[in-house]
């Protein structure tokens, strides 16, 4: 098995740095939903990352479980429109399956992400192919769970992460979206870049950039 875990302060600077991109691509996130959405994605995840850092900055938690039912918890009563109960649940069954512990090793991250994710598809009701954050996060975690088992150690199962998620994001563009406010569109929401995918592959930049700090 590869070698590693992913430290409470590594997975507060994994929010920090997640914090730092959404602001740093609020105004791309917000165009990008402005083609197929309700031009809000940007905003909407600046006031909940940004009301995220400040409920952990003001008491950090001693544990994972309770670190992400925090940020879950601030994400659904923050966050308008769909991105808060996705993001949120996605947080929230992180820290559920995490337990009262102070680190994650490689196996314990990949089935905290993996449940995250469940949680994402069991909330959106989206499958691989709708064009939304799913087509991002699901290659992501499965190039996480192959690098782990393959022996990598995890931070380079987080880059791998990364890279797939980029993948994912961008073969969102020819698709025509099947779920959310963008399936209205039709045909028309083709040609696009998914804004939740795309915050989706922000989520795992963070993380692969925490993880070799």
């Amino acid at each position: 098995m590869g070698g590693g875990a992913a430290s409470l302060p590594q997975l507060l600077d994994w929010l920090s740095r997640f914090n730092a991109l959404i602001l740093e691509n609020r105004d791309y996130l917000t165009e990008l939903d402005s083609a197929i959405g309700d031009a809000d994605h940007g905003v909407n995840m600046t006031r909940g990352m940004t009301a995220v850092m400040e409920k952990i900055g003001a008491a950090p938690p001693e544990a994972v479980d309770a670190l992400f039912k925090s940020v879950g918890m601030t994400l659904v009563s923050t966050v308008g429109g769909a991105s808060g109960p996705l993001y949120g649940t996605f947080f929230l069954r992180i820290g559920t399956t995490a337990g009262p512990v102070a680190e994650l090793d490689g196996d314990a991250l990949a089935a905290a992400l993996r449940a995250g994710l469940d949680g994402v598809v069991a909330r959106g009701k989206a499958e691989a192919n709708d064009k939304t954050m799913v087509d991002a996060m699901a290659p992501a975690l499965d190039a996480f769970d192959a690098a782990v088992a393959g022996g990598s150690s995890i931070s380079d199962a987080a880059a791998a992460a990364f890279t797939a998620a980029e993948t994912g994001r961008d073969a969102t563009i020819p698709l025509v979206a099947r779920k959310g406010r963008a399936s209205y569109l039709g045909e028309r929401s083709a040609g696009h870049l998914d804004p939740g995918a795309t915050s989706t592959a922000l989520l795992f930049q963070s993380l692969a950039g925490a993880l070799v700090a």
